[in-house]
């Protein structure tokens, strides 16, 4: 069965891309070129294909090539077990990111119910020693490759919470006000903690059964009392027993918004936190892996894999690894690098992109590699 795969990708004014047309036939596909040649730049509009702010978390505006000018577009073909789908995303000046989804308007969370897309950038090695939102994201976009109903259970959840931190700062005392917005943040609330438990219920599977040259990550939630709600009831009850603090902060103190995520090293027993920088990389693309093939029993083909200098920390043996593995999945991977060789092993096994800039524009071939 054919898998999941962009198998035409155009870029208009997107970043440093003028104009870019790749043809692709499903293979892993490596891009390599000088530091700031626009490498990235075609991964995240590959990211586009998913919902949100891409792997940059930038704006619309940000993305365009000449801010304020004739605004960027991203179009794909994106093939999907037994049909094929035609994407495009865009934004006009000044304005917010629309898309279409084979000729009609569309949601954006309508991309994940075609398409999963998961990705691993530089700045996510620092995940385990940062501060818990990016933690948080991270295992969001987990739970939202499960579960494409996640995202709206986010954003409903993050709209009430504005409001109801609005009417603390302002010491709003209606608690009629309050009873409405808390109701809307302990549905949502409990939807997201469930999503976020079964989404470690699967990455634990799904590493338990595997044999790879990736270390296991043993995944836990942690955070204050109710940042993991079992029951809407339950996290209602908090958001109200929880009033008078949170007016005294200005904020809410209580939900899913305060949860943290932990993983430990299995075969060591130390928290990643303290794992030397290698392992740390180790273990984000373990359960980048671990996702993908729990995604691929599900779905039916592995997600679209977005690793940005993933060569970067991994020696050879374990870089070889990683593309051994990729391949036995089957998953279209993009993958950056500064230099052709970092991709020596993976052969003909892949598409090989080289990108250069001159003057401010990015240029993308297509190479042949022996």
């Amino acid at each position: 069965m054919p898998g999941l795969a962009v198998t035409g990708l155009t870029l208009a004014q997107f970043r440093s891309h003028a104009r870019a047309r790749l043809v692709l036939d499903g293979r892993p596909v490596a891009i390599f070129g000088p530091n700031g040649a626009g490498k990235t730049n075609l991964l995240e509009a590959v990211s586009l294909l998913s919902p949100g702010r891409g792997l940059r978390r930038a704006t619309a505006e940000d993305m365009a090539r000449a801010p304020g000018g004739q605004g960027w577009k991203v179009g794909a073909e994106l093939r999907v077990p037994w049909q094929v789908h035609e994407v495009e995303t865009w934004a006009e000046p000044g304005g917010t990111r629309q898309v279409r989804i084979d000729g009609k308007a569309a949601a954006q969370v309508a991309l994940a119910r075609i398409a999963r897309v998961l990705w691993l950038v530089p700045a996510m090695d620092r995940l385990w020693i940062e501060g818990g939102e990016g933690r948080r994201r991270f295992l969001d976009r987990i739970a939202l490759s499960f579960e494409p109903g996640h995202a709206e259970a986010v954003l409903a959840y993050d709209k009430a919470m504005r409001e109801r931190n609005r009417l603390l700062r302002d010491e709003v005392r209606d608690m009629h006000w309050y009873a409405a917005l808390e109701g809307q943040m302990a549905e949502a609330g409990a939807a997201i903690g469930a999503n976020r438990r079964a989404a470690l219920e699967r990455l634990a599977a799904a590493q338990a059964g595997a044999e790879t040259a990736f270390p296991a990550a043993e995944l836990a939630l942690s955070g204050p009392e109710g940042a993991d709600p079992a029951t809407a009831e339950a996290m209602a009850e908090a958001l109200a027993a929880g009033r008078g603090r949170d007016m005294a902060a200005g904020r809410t103190l209580t939900g899913p918004h305060r949860a943290d995520l932990e993983a430990v090293f299995a075969a060591k027993g130390v928290p990643a936190r303290h794992c030397s920088t290698g392992e740390q990389k180790a273990l984000l693309i373990a359960l980048i892996l671990a996702n993908a093939r729990a995604l691929a029993a599900d779905f039916g083909a592995p997600p679209l894999l977005l690793l940005d200098e993933v060569a970067a920390h991994l020696d050879a043996g374990r870089r070889a690894a990683l593309y051994d593995e990729i391949c036995a999945l089957g998953a279209q991977a993009w993958m950056t690098g500064t230099g052709a060789e970092l991709f020596e092993t993976l052969g003909a096994r892949a598409q090989y992109m080289e990108v250069i800039e001159t003057d401010g524009t990015s240029h993308v071939t297509e190479r042949e590699m022996r």
